[in-house]
C-alpha cells in the first residue's frame, strides 16, 4: 500500500514537469491555436478553446484507471490517480484561484497561493506565444513568493 501511495505522489510531482513542458512547447508552440484565446484579456465566453487541453490530460488518466484494474488492481491505477489529483489541483489553482472562473478563494492571504497568482500574471503579460516566462503551475521560482504582497 505504501508503494501505491508513493507512486501516486511521484506521479503528481512528475505531472508538474510534464505540464511545464507541455505549456512551453505545445501550448506556446504548435498548439497555440487552442491556447491563444487564453492569453486574450476579457475573453467573454464560459469556455475557451484552451479548455480542450483538459481532455489531452484526462484521456491518459482514464486509460490508466481502466488498465489499472484489469485483471486486478495494479500500479497503473495509481499513476492514473496521480494524474487525476494533479488535474484537480491544476483546476483549483489555475481556473479558480488565478483566473477566477469561479468565485471561490477570492480573498486568500496565503503567501504560497498569492505567489502562484503573481507568477501566472507575469506569464500572461505576454499576449503572444513568444517571450513567455514562468510556465509552471504549482512550483514556480521563489522570487514570485517574495513579490507576493500581503
Amino acid at each position: 500500500m505504501i508503494l501505491f501511495i508513493a507512486i501516486t505522489l511521484v506521479t503528481f510531482i512528475i505531472m508538474e514537469g510534464i505540464t511545464w513542458l507541455t505549456h512551453k512547447y505545445v501550448m506556446h508552440g504548435f498548439g497555440w491555436y487552442l491556447h491563444e484565446d487564453h492569453h486574450q484579456p476579457g475573453y467573454p465566453h464560459v469556455f475557451e478553446k484552451n479548455d480542450a487541453f483538459f481532455i489531452v490530460f484526462a484521456i491518459p488518466s482514464m486509460l490508466l484507471f481502466y488498465f489499472g484494474i484489469r485483471p486486478e488492481l495494479n500500479y497503473l491505477f495509481f499513476i492514473g490517480l496521480g494524474i487525476l489529483l494533479y488535474g484537480l489541483a491544476y483546476f483549483l489553482v489555475h481556473d479558480v484561484l488565478i483566473h477566477r472562473r469561479f468565485s471561490w478563494f477570492k480573498n486568500t492571504k496565503n503567501r504560497y497561493l498569492r505567489g502562484l497568482r503573481k507568477a501566472h500574471k507575469i506569464h500572461h503579460k505576454h499576449m503572444g506565444k513568444e517571450d513567455g516566462e514562468c510556465f509552471g503551475m504549482l512550483f514556480v521560482p521563489f522570487k514570485y513568493f517574495k513579490k507576493a504582497k500581503w
